[in-house]
């Protein structure tokens, strides 16, 4: 197939990288010019996936229609938040017959839309079946080193799902297929913000009985909201949702781990966002989903309180206490 990767961080690198072994054309833009000249130039990801060859022959470029002409797949791996900028500009462009696929993980502020919902605000003519979506528990850097990973690839076209998984899957990236867009979209998302609260308490140095609860109650938190936008229950246990939660709470390569990790040990939240390269999507999502909460009345009680120690300085212990110290209730 011909695939283009919209967003040449360390996640469309090495998918792209991953799609080209299984034989597809892949073509990798990068919104810089100049770094995709030091792409093209020494065939590396200095600043997202150093040490990884880009093939030579898969191609680089800066211009977006570029990568996008005559393309089977478009393959969209900016950042959430950018996403609407990115896509603006090929908001004309003819998609029938093509696949337009989220790797991303987040909520864009303000709208309150997920990916794929942004995709049906932006694109001229696309329909709604066209669109895949692909998440679950990947670091960039470990499907990079062909370390054995399972993903989950959801649309509402049981055909593209299944066209997706068989372009992505091998002997160790594995794809399963789902039609609960809403529910792989949303676990993905979420469970940013709840490794936030994890690494919160690996800051404020509590313990793993204290990571289990989060991740445990967190998993609640997030089919609770994914139910209210009709996702499926089930979904939440699978790949995209306790299987992403649990590498991305407890994981060094996890960014958004990190970053609570930081706010746990008392550092402000703009001086740590300021050191990274990377972008956390968990930061923007709890912003996101503490309005979300807000607008449908449903209760988040872990998000609720990560979003007043990142952005209201609320004390890590204090807000722990808040969580101990609620009404108590049965556990389901």
């Amino acid at each position: 197939m011909n695939i283009c990767v919209l967003g040449s961080g360390g996640w469309g690198t090495a998918l792209g990288i991953l799609l080209f072994n299984n034989k597809h054309k892949v073509t990798l833009w990068e919104y810089e010019k100049e770094y995709a000249h030091t792409l093209k130039e020494y065939r590396e990801n200095f600043y997202y996936l150093p040490k990884v060859k880009i093939p030579a022959k898969i191609d680089i470029t800066h211009d977006i229609h570029e990568a996008v002409r005559g393309k089977d797949i478009i393959l969209v791996s900016t950042p959430t938040q950018y996403i609407r900028s990115v896509i603006n500009e090929i908001s004309n462009i003819d998609l029938k017959g093509k696949i337009v696929l989220s790797v991303s993980k987040g909520i864009e502020n303000h709208s309150l839309m997920t990916v794929s919902q942004i995709f049906l605000d932006v694109f001229k003519n696309i329909e709604e079946k066209n669109i895949v979506v692909l998440s679950g528990p990947s670091h960039a850097e470990e499907v990079s080193r062909k370390i054995p990973t399972a993903v989950v690839a959801a649309s509402y076209d049981k055909d593209n799902a299944h066209i997706v998984q068989k372009a992505f899957s091998n002997s160790y990236f594995r794809a399963y297929r789902s039609t609960d867009v809403k529910g792989v979209e949303l676990g993905g998302a979420l469970k940013n913000v709840i490794a936030i609260a994890a690494g919160i308490s690996d800051g404020a140095g509590f313990g793993d009985n204290t990571k289990a609860a989060i991740m445990t109650r967190g998993i609640r938190e997030i089919t609770r909201l994914g139910m209210r936008f009709g996702a499926e229950e089930n979904t939440f246990i699978g790949l995209s949702g306790i299987g992403d939660l649990i590498v991305t709470c407890m994981s060094k390569l996890s960014r958004n781990r990190f970053v609570g990790e930081e706010v746990g040990k008392g550092r402000k939240l703009k001086d740590v966002l300021g050191e990274m390269k990377m972008v956390a999507e968990g930061v923007a999502t709890t912003e996101s989903t503490h309005e979300l909460a807000k607008k449908m009345g449903v209760e988040l009680p872990i998000i609720e309180q990560v979003y007043k120690v990142l952005f209201l300085g609320k004390n890590a212990h204090l807000a722990t206490e808040k969580l101990m110290t609620r009404d108590l209730k049965e556990e389901v």
